[in-house]
């Protein structure tokens, strides 16, 4: 009894440290209290907030926590109370023009949103839970992602009272991320827009002071100024289009560059004016920057220009790229969250010893979880942020010759890298699937080499290429594919770049540089860089023109961080009580003993028998009187295909699974070519099983989840007979296709390959035919058959008794766990003596009784279903026979009951 004792103790002290310690890092927990109130922004604007704090005594440090554009203060809801029972006190709010609050959207104007945050940081001066570090002076952090995000880094750069924020998945300079390299990015542009353009839901949210009123609109001839109170639901603006919840001078910017196609100098300068980027020099306090892989909205030459910014300043800086982003994917909410909380510790709460994560680190795709289809990510991190130039540069050649290409007349159609809107689709690049579509004549491409090792980009590639054009100015997409060996190419993070340049006829040379990706290209892939001449997301020249593009380098150069880290793994807490845990059974089974089994001898006689069971028993667990199996006795010959029938409860499962060794009977034995089974038995090896479904890796082939299973088998290469197997099969071309993209009848058909792999002797099948279609179960029934004919045995379990009528030789049934009859399938139906034969037309009683009289029939009688013939002698073709001889119009011919009626008559059933 020590033993356990001392486990049950160990289990205790693990459990209460654990506990004690996520106590600690909650500071205190407890219940989270909200309260909701409309505070006074900006020009008099209402913004609707929430205040969580949780139990504790004396003054924390606040948060404001932003929201995403088009959202409102509910969708932070999550992580403010997570971070107010971590000891924050936190301030949520819905940016004006969003959710009940008022205001039009100023895209984070000076005077605007980011005015209403200094007055949030007024509040939070006055409250007597939030720790001062001078009078009207709180010690507080802003964190939010994308349009909160950017509101976070120019309040630190507006308010000196910031000190510390978490930008996550924004812009540096608005004007860059929607007009890169002048070229404009229509459709996300366009997205941005109309959710902005949606109706006030009051007048409350448009008119500081007034009440709701919903359809209310303003006086004629009333305006609101950018910053200042909104424009009421119903105005217009901007050449008398609706404008919806924007103000009047960000409408008409959009709607100015949307009609052109092409920003214009007074576009950029608005929005460099309202980005971060025009107050870089004053952004002065601790930064973690979270960005995105997979986002063509805000791309991570955004948050590499903010790092670069940021640490000229001396401010301290940690940079995330994410797995996810604005084109969808993990965003990987939890850890970001928990890494903005200790971010936090250590620069608001002063916790010098908190550690803050890595100063740079990227998340990697390490495929699919096998058990629930989920993506596998993991990082990677390194002592310095590398910028997109990485710690190290590679140069890879690439070849093609010069080529013309086309811009096609209004830029249609356009070629595909991302589609924003739907960004899973995009994300389909990470697992090595791709959307991406390239148009001939309106695409130029130059390759690599095969790789002879892998090669892991980590940053922006960039390559130097010649464009000659008598257009004006040529606009073009750079694109780097990764290609693999069987031509199927993938667009990491489904990335393009857009390139202005000046018109040339006699060509001009430029350096594009590629979207920055993490991305590792594998031994025997390519590297193409693609530049075409549309793209979905942009905004092209409308006017047909004719482009010369040519390499003016040696090839691309590829950035490297050799001296990113794989990050460990954390460990659960279970994982260290286990070794004393298991120190403690394996002490139980010492002092206790175990009684040991001796093997039973082989029965030479039975050398040659696939299958002998005698008297094997199973009782249910902890039952001494019910039985699963009772007393089952029955032996299988080579060459037979055997069904083994029973209703649901019947104990053909628990039968299967004692045959293969799975658990043990109570009583009785199982012998397999005269060895006696049992866990693990040699003998196994020559038996084959699918039972109860087979499991697979979705996202690796046919061929190689085979390959995996008989290596885990620990035998010869040779001795699969794959090739043989697989021909059984009948699996096709498919086995070079990943298992994810297999319909339900190909998974079956793989799972038997698996189950034939070293052509067992003896397989055992259960359900073959589950969700098959009838070709399909058509084309299983033919594998047994073939598998059987070739002088081995199958076992099959089966509810579809017409199939079994048609597959099997012989029968074992079973009922309550006994056996009830077994033999060949034509004694159990009873055709052995009796025929029916179906008969076109009418059956006279003369030709009956001449039947009757034939030699070797021993009776013949008509039935509604035709002529039903007792045979003495004659064998049924011979009985066929004799009936056309006697101008019998014979249709058809089978026994006088169908397996159904007998085995609904074996187990007690309606006849």
């Amino acid at each position: 009894m020590r033993w356990p004792a001392a486990v049950g103790a160990l289990a205790v002290l693990v459990a209460g440290v654990v506990v004690a310690g996520a106590a600690s890092a909650a500071g205190g927990g407890g219940a989270v209290h909200r309260s909701d109130a409309m505070l006074t922004g900006a020009g008099g604007v209402r913004l609707d907030t929430s205040y969580f704090t949780a139990g504790g005594s004396g003054r924390r440090p606040a948060v404001l926590l932003g929201h995403g554009f088009g959202g409102s203060k509910d969708d932070v809801r999550g992580q403010a109370e997570s971070l107010a029972r971590h000891g924050y006190a936190v301030l949520t709010w819905s940016a004006r023009g969003f959710g009940r609050s008022g205001g039009l959207i100023g895209l984070n104007a000076r005077d605007g949103e980011v005015a209403d945050v200094s007055r949030l940081v007024d509040w939070l001066a006055a409250r007597p839970e939030v720790r001062l570090d001078a009078p009207g002076d709180p010690r507080v952090g802003v964190t939010g992602v994308s349009y909160g995000g950017a509101v976070s880094l120019l309040a630190a750069g507006y308010d000196r009272r910031i000190d510390a924020i978490a930008p996550r998945e924004t812009y540096w300079n608005l004007a860059d991320a929607l007009f890169p390299d002048d070229v404009y990015k229509k459709l996300w542009s366009g997205i941005f827009f109309s959710t902005g353009s949606v109706p006030l839901e009051s007048a409350a949210a448009a008119q500081p002071g007034t009440t709701a009123r919903p359809g209310a609109t303003a006086p004629s001839g009333t305006a609101a100024p950018s910053g200042t109170a909104a424009r009421p639901e119903g105005t217009v603006a901007a050449g008398g289009q609706d404008c919806g919840r924007f103000a009047p001078g960000v409408c008409a910017l959009y709607q100015r560059v949307a009609q052109s196609g092409r920003p214009d100098a007074a576009a950029r300068v608005r929005l460099t004016a309202l980005s971060p980027a025009a107050v870089a020099s004053r952004i002065k306090v601790p930064a973690l920057i979270v960005q995105g892989q997979s986002d063509s909205l805000f791309t991570l030459a955004q948050s590499d220009a903010m790092a670069k910014a940021l640490r000229a300043n001396g401010a301290p800086v940690a940079v995330d790229w994410i797995a996810g982003g604005h084109d969808g994917g993990d965003t990987e909410d939890a850890r970001i969250d928990r890494r903005v909380t200790t971010w936090f510790d250590r620069y608001l709460k002063g916790g010098t010893g908190v550690g803050t994560g890595p100063a740079f680190r990227v998340t990697r795709t390490g495929g699919l979880n096998s058990t629930d289809g989920s993506v596998v990510l993991r990082g990677a991190s390194g002592d310095g942020y590398p910028g997109l130039a990485g710690a190290r540069s590679r140069d890879l050649a690439l070849t093609g010759s010069r080529q013309r290409i086309a811009n096609p007349a209004g830029g249609a159609p356009p070629a595909i890298s991302s589609v924003p809107g739907l960004g899973a689709l995009s994300g389909l690049s990470s697992l090595g699937a791709s959307l991406s579509v390239d148009f001939p004549g309106q695409s130029a491409r130059f390759e690599s080499a095969a790789l002879r090792g892998a090669v892991t980009v980590t940053g922006a590639p960039s390559v130097d290429v010649r464009v000659a054009t008598a257009a004006p100015d040529a606009v073009l997409f750079a694109k780097l594919y990764d290609v693999a060996p069987d031509g199927r190419q993938t667009l990491p993070a489904s990335l393009a770049a857009p390139v202005r340049v000046a018109g040339a006829p006699q060509g001009r040379v430029v350096r594009v540089r590629l979207p920055a990706i993490d991305h590792q290209f594998a031994a025997g892939h390519r590297l193409a860089l693609v530049l075409a001449t549309t793209d979905l997301g942009y905004a092209s020249p409308t006017a047909p023109a004719a482009y010369t593009v040519s390499l003016a380098g040696a090839g691309v150069a590829l950035p490297t961080d050799p001296g990113l880290r794989a990050d460990a793994a954390p460990l659960p807490w279970w994982a260290w009580a286990l070794p004393p845990f298991a120190l403690a059974v394996a002490a139980g089974l010492l002092l206790t003993g175990r009684r040991r089994v001796r093997p039973l001898p082989a029965d030479p006689a039975l050398a040659a028998v696939p299958l002998q069971i005698s008297g094997l028993s199973k009782r249910y667990a902890k039952s001494a009187d019910r039985y699963a199996v009772r007393e089952l006795s029955f032996r299988v010959e080579p060459g037979q295909v055997l069904g083994l029938l029973g209703p649901n409860g019947a104990g053909k499962t628990t039968t299967l699974r004692m045959l293969m060794g799975l658990i043990r009977p109570d009583e009785g034995e199982i012998r397999v070519f005269g060895e006696a089974v049992r866990p693990g038995a040699p003998v196994l090896s020559r038996v084959g099983a699918f039972v109860e479904g087979a499991g697979f890796l979705p996202h690796l082939t046919g061929r190689a989840n085979l390959d995996l299973y008989w290596q885990a088998t620990g035998r010869p290469e040779q001795d699969a007979h794959l090739a043989e197997a697989l021909e059984i099969a009948g699996l096709g071309d498919a086995l070079e296709r990943a298992v994810r993209t297999y319909s339900q009848g190909m998974r079956q058909r793989l799972a038997i390959a698996q189950a034939m792999l070293g052509l067992p002797d003896l397989l055992i099948l259960d359900e073959p035919t589950n969700g098959l279609d009838p070709p399909q179960i058509r084309e299983m029934r033919e594998v047994m058959i073939r598998y059987a004919g070739s002088g081995r045995t199958v076992i099959v379990s089966s509810h579809l008794l017409s199939e079994v009528e048609q597959t099997c030789s012989h029968l074992v049934v079973m009922d309550r766990g006994r056996l009830v009859t077994a033999g060949p399938v034509a004694e159990i139906v009873g055709s052995a003596d009796t025929v029916l034969v179906g008969v076109a037309g009418e059956l006279p009683q003369t030709l009956v009784d001449k039947v009757a009289a034939l030699p070797g029939v021993a009776t013949a009688v008509r039935e509604e279903d035709g002529l039903l013939a007792v045979l003495d002698g004659m064998t049924a073709p011979q009985l066929v026979a004799e009936l056309v001889r006697l101008d019998v119009a014979v249709a058809q011919v089978g026994p006088h009951r169908r397996l159904e009626d007998a085995f609904l008559t074996l187990i007690g059933g309606p006849a």
